[in-house]
């Protein structure tokens, strides 16, 4: 079974964890739209075919899938902090890697190993969980699971404008960089986490869950390329379905599994869980559409004629917007629970995407969408980590988050592959060249609003209402089978109790 040993850490956790942990996410989510501006130019630039150049996204994609609940695991085991660096460290080995070359087989290498960057969200959530006191935790888990937007939102303009006037090897230069400073800040800054999960890691269940995300993957990102109906796609389907089976079977065998599937199979997990795939799927249209309908020339009748930087500064206000959200979404949530803001969030996103799909004749007007869809978004991405804290034990903290995240990469990646499909099935060809169309935009938002509707749904059958002033940290099976095991790991730190974003609290509930 997996038990955790605790200390009490809140005393060595100075104020600049938070700043430096937030920066750490955004840096990593820097990588992940760190080449938008250049993707059309990645054939020329490495001499490829285009199809053998989508490889260099689709690398990142499959890599930081596999290590994000891996690395979550490792850093309950071993040491958040220590698992942090370590992802950091990977990154930049990547973008050195990348910055060098112009050699595809060299550059999907460098993709990939910045793509394990990933886990180091999960990671910085656990951390906050564990060393920050509960007046700080609701807003800083917040700012760290907005990260992801954040610094996706930011990367665009400054990728597009670096990549206008430098060589775009200069990118990866500048992302090297940034992951340096974060180390190096993380070190000085960030004391390691006192708790531990017991146990040895589950390397077993490490590679048949990397081998069914994989086989999973792999046809989401590339189906459009081969045929969603070929034998290779359909083929490769049944393996990740089969794979996954078999290794679901394991993990229930398993005394400390790498995912504790009857812990994620609760309601207020599973459920969490289902819907942050919805929230991931709402995120990634809004980043794929705006950018287009931006930067299309105005001769096309709905083109908004703009630059690379200027489409990137306007799209910019999604990650700020989700960045200032991160303290209102505190004090809604201390007031009303992770769920309400969860539901208000989604409500909100719905109505950035209806009220969108009018919104598209000025530069100005994808301005409001994108503020009003990082309103939503921010609520509802900072509202995932409490719900998932506040069901899980300590000891399966970066675990659990990992898993979580890797539901919105999952999202995000349905997203790309279903919206890619619409507009090109929808596009018009112009002199040999195909143009995304007004009704393929459209369509692409009403496919967001059905997926928040979903989530909306999911949402609201979670348990729980307004929150309580304590919250009982769940036990694994095991603990519920050994109330004297249980005792421990649910008190979480010495003389404390968690509430509803699991943060400590006095045993006296003060």
């Amino acid at each position: 079974m997996t038990q955790t040993t605790t200390a009490r850490p809140t005393d060595r956790a100075s104020g600049a964890v938070v700043p430096v942990l937030a920066f750490a996410g955004i840096v990593v989510a820097v990588m992940q739209t760190l080449l938008v501006p250049v993707v059309k130019d990645l054939p020329r630039l490495l001499d490829t075919s285009p199809s053998d150049a989508t490889w260099v996204l689709t690398s990142t994609l499959l890599s930081g899938a596999v290590a994000t609940p891996i690395m979550g695991r490792l850093g309950d085991l071993y040491g958040k902090r220590r698992m942090l660096v370590t992802s950091l460290a990977v990154m930049v080995a990547g973008a050195l890697v990348s910055a060098s070359t112009s050699d595809l087989l060299l550059m999907i290498a460098g993709r990939t190993l910045q793509g394990f960057a990933m886990g180091a969200i999960p990671l910085g959530i656990g951390l906050m969980r564990d060393l920050l006191p509960h007046e700080r935790l609701g807003s800083a888990m917040a700012l760290m699971s907005s990260s992801i937007g954040v610094g996706g939102g930011l990367a665009l303009p400054a990728a597009a404008l670096v990549a206008q006037h430098a060589d775009w090897h200069t990118l990866y230069l500048g992302a090297a960089g940034l992951g340096a400073l974060a180390i190096a800040l993380t070190l000085l800054v960030v004391p390691e986490s006192p708790v531990r999960a017991k146990g040895a890691f589950d390397l077993p269940g490490a590679l048949g869950l990397s081998a069914g995300l994989v086989l999973f993957l792999l046809p989401v990102s590339k189906g459009g390329d081969w045929g969603w109906t070929t034998g290779t796609t359909l083929g490769l389907f049944g393996a990740a379905a089969a794979v996954l089976l078999l290794w679901g079977l394991m993990e229930l065998r398993v005394p400390a599994p790498l995912v504790d599937l009857r812990t994620t199979a609760r309601r207020e997990v599973l459920l969490t869980n289902l819907a942050s795939i919805m929230v991931g799927v709402s995120f990634f249209v809004v980043s794929l559409v705006l950018p287009q309908l931006l930067q299309l020339p105005a001769e096309t009748g709905h083109g908004l004629g703009q630059s690379m930087v200027v489409a990137g500064l306007c799209v910019a206000p999604l990650g700020l917007t989700m960045m200032f959200t991160a303290p209102v979404y505190a004090r809604l949530s201390a007031r009303y629970g992770p769920k309400a803001t969860l539901v208000l969030g989604l409500l909100i996103i719905a109505a950035g995407y209806g009220g969108g799909l009018g919104l598209m004749d000025a530069a100005w007007q994808t301005v409001v969408t994108s503020v009003v869809l990082g309103t939503g978004i921010g609520l509802a991405y900072s509202s995932l980590p409490a719900l998932i804290i506040g069901a899980v034990p300590a000891s399966e903290t970066g675990a659990a988050n990992g898993l979580n995240t890797l539901m919105r990469s999952i999202g995000t990646s349905v997203s790309s592959a279903v919206v890619g499909m619409v507009l090109a099935d929808t596009a018009d060809t112009v002199g040999g060249t195909e143009i995304p169309t007004l009704h393929g935009f459209r369509v692409s938002f009403l496919i967001a609003t059905a997926a928040v509707a979903v989530g909306l749904l999911l949402a609201l059958f979670l348990p729980g209402g307004r929150p309580s002033s304590r919250l009982r940290l769940r036990a694994s099976s095991e603990e519920e089978a050994h109330p004297e095991r249980a005792e421990t790991a649910l008190r979480g730190l010495p003389g404390r109790g968690r509430d509803t974003a699991g943060a400590p609290v006095p045993a006296d509930g003060g």
